[in-house]
């Protein structure tokens, strides 16, 4: 018997299989375990400075900063579905902003099942405000922050590229000048239609504002879209369908396919000194592509 479509053409197993990156990265393992050791190596070599910026412990970031004074700010949020990794794990990439004279900031933060899926973004957004009141302290540019991150950290990170950061928290309405978002999930529909609903619990009013798609009328600086052709075939889509949203939209925005990459593999092109950001640090080199 033919199984019923769930969601554009998927059936309910072709959808949880879109949703399942083992599935499409047989060396998945491998690669975050080299990703990790090779943060940990770089840590004892170039140790950052970690601060809190809320009251939970998991509210922590690490800062690497760079000999420029006053420089611009990069803060990176890592993937892990929203229920694993930690700042811990993407300390690899800090060379390449670091050499280019930007501050690097890893991003901590609680993950499920500790917290739900909004806490996790509020943990974020005071991340930000922290970062805001606080990056004289170390030498960065308040005026000058930028973003990126990861799968899951995509998705956060694309619901702060959409925050009211000046009705809400009454800071600038671009205290964010670019961001780059690698291999994230922007429609949380389809997602909350697969496998993944077995652990992130939202509400119909928690997903509509937490799929950035729906909200791109609040972004207001330049947004670069990274995904790689080994991705499965959702987390490609997912990116596309961003691209052509911000575009209709008249946003500022550009996407990159990374030929050859899977969706862990997409953050060793991120850390490449070969593909060292450009402007507004968020361009991934055509080279690569």
């Amino acid at each position: 018997m033919q199984q019923a479509k769930v969601y554009l053409d998927y059936t309910q197993d072709e959808l949880d299989k879109a949703y399942t990156q083992a599935a499409w990265a047989p060396n998945m393992k491998d690669v975050l375990a080299r990703q990790s050791a090779d943060s940990a190596k770089l840590r004892s070599v170039m140790a950052p400075r970690t601060f809190s910026y809320g009251p939970h412990p998991d509210e922590t970031l690490d800062v690497f900063m760079s000999e420029t004074a006053k420089g611009p700010i990069h803060v990176h949020i890592h993937g892990g579905g929203w229920r694993a990794l930690t700042k811990d794990d993407v300390s690899f990439p800090a060379p390449v902003f670091t050499d280019a004279g930007a501050t690097y900031i890893a991003l901590n933060f609680s993950v499920i099942p500790t917290v739900r899926l909004p806490e996790m973004v509020a943990q974020a957004q005071r991340a930000i405000c922290w970062l805001h009141s606080n990056a004289r302290s170390f030498g960065g540019d308040p005026s000058r922050i930028h973003l990126s991150g990861h799968s899951a950290g995509a998705h956060m990170a694309s619901v702060l590229l959409t925050t009211d950061w000046s009705a809400r928290f009454g800071l600038p309405a671009d205290i964010l000048k670019s961001g780059l978002l690698m291999s994230g999930s922007y429609d949380l529909e389809p997602v909350m239609l697969s496998v993944r609903s077995s652990y992130v619990k939202i509400s119909k009013d928690e997903l509509l504002a937490l799929s950035a798609v729906r909200h791109v009328e609040q972004i207001r600086v330049p947004v670069t879209l990274v995904y790689g052709d080994k991705e499965t075939p959702e987390f490609q889509r997912q990116a596309v369908y961003f691209f052509e949203v911000l575009k209709k939209a008249s946003k500022t925005a550009e996407m990159i396919c990374a030929n050859g990459y899977n969706h862990f593999e997409i953050m060793d092109v991120f850390a490449d000194p070969r593909c060292r950001p450009e402007s507004g640090w968020n361009s991934v080199r055509r080279d690569l592509r």
